[in-house]
C-alpha cells in the first residue's frame, strides 16, 4: 500500500470508529477525526463515560460495520441543508459557520448510514483494508480545536498500518519504548522529581540527577571554550522593552510569563537569550579583526506551556539551553555555521547518536506571503536560506525542508533527533540572523574603516539540557556510559571482616575522583549484587577472602559481566581511561 493510499485507509478508518460510537453511544457528539502519522483518531462529546476497557465492542462494531461499507459518496450541501443536517452538534455548526464564512464550498461524506462533514481523501472501498492492519489503541483528553479554552473532549486513538506484521511491529516497538520512558526510568533511579507545591513543568533535580546535569553542562562548556566561544552569564529577567526592541513580544507574548512591575520597571521572564548576548556585545565598538565573536552561555529560560502539553524533562517550563550567539562577517557564515554542525555532530557522536539513525536535519524555511509572521525582505531571506541549504548539501548531511518553519528573523536547521519510539522532536538548531543587528544596531569596522553590519548565527549545541537528559535516558534505557553515571562503582564486601579492606579500596577510588558507594552492610551478597544491578551501575567489586589474600579486587561489569581479578592500580587506571574517553557503550 503507498504512503498516499495508507492515509486514505487512516482517514477512513477514522469515520468508521466514529459511526461504530454513534451505533454504541447514540447520544455522543461527534467532532473531528484526521490521519495521523501512526494511525488515526476522532474527538467525542461523551455523555457516557468511555475507557479502554470498552475498545474490544468499539473494534467488533467497526470491523461489522466496515463489512456493510463499500466507497464513499461526496456531497456539496448548501449552508442552511449543513446546519439543518448537523442541527444539535456545536462543534460541526461551528465548522460549518467557518467554512461559508472562507466562502468555501461545505461538503459531507457517506458511506453505509453514516454522513460526516468532511472534504474527503478515503479509500474506494473498506475492504480493501485488512481488517487485522488496525486496532484502537489509547483515549486520552484533548481540548475542542486545540485550545484550553475550550470543553476538554475524549480522543480515541487508533493506530493502522498496511498489513498486520507492521502493526505488530510497531506495537512491540511502543511497549519497548514505555519501558524506557524517561520519566519511568528517572523516578526508579530517583534523577528527578515534581511537585504541586513547586509548580507544573518545574522539574526538581535529585543528587544523582544533579550528578548527570553537571557532567553534561561540564561537557559541553569544556568543548565549546576550546572552540573558541566566551562563555558569559547574564541576567534571567530582562526589561520588557528589551524583547520589543528584538521583536520578540510581539511574536512570543502569548508563551511568556506576565509582566513584574517593579518600581518604574516593567521586567519579564526571558523566553530567550540573544538579546542579552547583544548588549555584551553592543558595549564597546569592534573591527573586523575580532569577528566571528562567539558568545556563549548556559542560559536558564522561561516559557509558558500549556498544562497539557507538558511532558517530563521533554516539555517543561522553566529550562536551561546550551545557547550561543556567533556574530560574524556575512562571508564568515558557511565556515561558521559548518563549525557549530562539527559541534554538534561531535556531541552526538560522544552520546552514541549516530546521523541519519538518530538525528537528521530540517532546513526550516521562511512563508513569504506570511508578512505578519516573517520579517519582509525576500533578497535577505532567498540568501540566507540557500546558505543553510548550500552547507547541508556540501555536508551531504541527511536532511529535508520544513515550509514555515523558520524564525521570524531568519531560515534555520533544526536538528530532529528520533526517540525509541520513532517520534521525532527538534533538540538543536542553528538560525542565520539578518534581523536582529539591525533592530540593535550591531555592527563593527571593517577595512577601510566604515562601520558595517554583522549578521548573527543563533545556535543551540546540545539544546536543553532537561531535553538531553531526556533524550539520553531512553537512548540508554537508564544504563549510563560511566563518565555519566551517578554512581559509577560500588564496592561489596562479601562478609563484615572484608569491610577493613573494601573501606580502604572505596578510598582510593574516591581520592581519584571516581563516584563510588560503599555497601558494608552486613546482608546477603546476592542482594547487594542485585541492588547494584537494578540500579544500572556500571561496575561493582566484590571483595572476599581470596581478594584479600591476593591484595586485588574482582571487578563486574553491568555491560560485559565477570571481568575476574585485577589489581588496584589496574582499576585505576581502567576507571579513569574509560572516564576520560567518555566511551558510550
Amino acid at each position: 500500500m503507498k504512503k498516499e493510499e495508507l492515509e486514505k485507509a487512516r482517514h477512513s478508518l477514522a469515520h468508521l470508529l466514529a459511526s461504530a460510537v454513534l451505533d454504541l453511544y447514540p447520544d455522543t457528539l461527534v467532532t473531528l477525526g484526521p490521519a495521523i502519522d501512526t494511525g488515526f483518531y476522532y474527538d467525542f462529546e461523551f455523555k457516557t463515560p468511555v475507557s479502554e476497557k470498552d475498545f474490544e465492542k468499539i473494534e467488533k462494531k467497526m470491523r461489522e460495520t466496515a463489512k456493510q461499507w463499500k466507497g464513499f459518496e461526496e456531497s456539496v450541501i448548501s449552508f442552511e441543508e449543513a446546519k439543518k443536517l448537523f442541527a444539535g452538534n456545536p462543534y460541526k455548526l461551528e465548522l460549518i459557520e467557518e467554512i461559508n464564512n472562507k466562502g468555501e464550498k461545505i461538503t459531507t461524506q457517506k458511506s453505509g448510514n453514516f454522513v460526516d462533514l468532511c472534504r474527503g481523501g478515503h479509500v474506494d472501498d473498506m475492504s480493501r483494508v485488512p481488517p487485522d492492519s488496525w486496532k484502537l489503541d489509547r483515549v486520552a483528553g484533548a481540548y475542542w480545536r486545540g485550545d484550553e479554552k475550550n470543553k476538554m473532549l475524549t480522543r480515541i486513538y487508533g493506530l493502522a498500518f498496511e498489513t498486520k506484521e507492521a502493526l505488530d511491529a510497531y506495537v512491540l516497538q511502543q511497549e519497548e519504548a514505555k519501558k524506557r520512558d524517561h520519566r519511568l526510568i528517572g523516578k526508579d533511579l530517583g534523577l528527578f522529581v515534581f511537585s504541586e507545591l513547586v509548580g507544573k513543568g518545574l522539574p526538581l533535580f535529585t543528587e544523582k540527577g544533579s550528578i548527570i546535569r553537571r557532567e553534561l553542562e561540564r561537557f559541553i562548556v569544556d568543548e565549546e571554550i576550546k572552540r573558541g566561544y566566551m562563555h558569559v552569564y547574564t541576567p534571567e529577567m530582562a526589561k520588557v522593552e528589551l524583547y520589543k526592541t528584538s521583536g520578540h513580544y510581539p511574536y512570543y507574548k502569548d508563551t511568556m510569563y506576565p509582566v513584574m512591575k517593579i518600581d518604574e520597571e516593567e521586567l519579564i521572564l526571558r523566553p530567550m537569550t540573544c538579546p542579552h548576548h547583544f548588549q555584551l556585545y553592543a558595549s564597546e565598538p569592534h573591527t573586523y579583526k575580532e569577528l566571528p565573536i562567539r558568545i556563549a552561555e548556559l542560559a536558564k529560560q522561561f516559557r509558558y506551556e500549556k498544562s497539557g502539553e507538558l511532558t517530563g524533562l521533554m516539555r517543561v517550563r522553566s529550562f536551561c539551553l546550551a545557547d550561543a550567539h556567533i556574530i560574524c562577517k556575512k562571508d564568515q557564515a558557511v565556515s561558521e555555521i559548518n563549525g557549530v554542525l562539527d559541534l554538534i555532530e561531535y556531541a552526538s557522536s560522544v552520546f552514541g547518536l549516530k546521523k541519519g539513525e538518530n538525528y537528521r536535519y530540517r532546513l526550516s524555511l521562511g512563508d513569504r506571503t506570511e508578512t505578519k509572521k516573517y520579517y519582509k525582505d525576500d533578497e535577505a531571506w532567498d540568501f540566507a536560506e540557500n546558505v543553510l541549504r548550500s552547507v547541508l548539501k556540501e555536508r551531504k548531511a541527511p536532511f529535508y525542508e520544513g515550509a514555515g518553519e523558520a524564525a521570524f528573523y531568519g531560515p534555520k536547521i533544526d536538528i530532529q533527533m528520533k526517540n525509541f519510539a520513532g517520534k521525532e522532536d527538534t533538540a538543536f538548531t542553528v538560525q542565520y540572523d539578518f534581523v536582529m543587528p539591525k533592530r540593535f544596531s550591531l555592527t563593527y569596522i571593517d577595512e577601510t574603516g566604515k562601520k558595517q553590519e554583522p549578521i548573527v548565527v543563533h545556535r543551540s549545541s546540545i539544546g536543553a539540557i532537561e531535553r538531553v537528559m531526556a533524550f539520553l535516558i531512553e537512548h540508554y534505557a537508564g544504563n549510563f556510559p560511566l563518565w555519566l553515571s551517578p554512581v559509577q562503582v560500588k564496592v561489596i564486601p562479601v562478609r563484615t571482616n572484608h569491610n577493613e579492606y573494601a573501606k580502604e579500596v572505596y578510598n582510593l577510588l574516591h581520592e581519584k575522583n571516581i563516584r563510588v558507594v560503599l555497601d558494608d552492610d552486613d546482608k546477603n551478597l546476592g542482594g547487594k549484587v542485585r541492588d547494584a544491578k537494578n540500579q544500572k551501575m556500571p561496575y561493582w567489586i566484590v571483595i572476599g577472602d581470596k581478594e584479600i589474600e591476593a591484595g586485588k579486587v574482582t571487578l563486574e561489569s553491568r555491560d560485559s559481566g565477570q571481568l575476574g581479578q585485577i589489581s588496584k592500580e589496574e582499576l585505576v587506571s581502567k576507571l579513569l581511561e574509560e572516564i576520560k574517553n567518555k566511551s558510550a557503550h
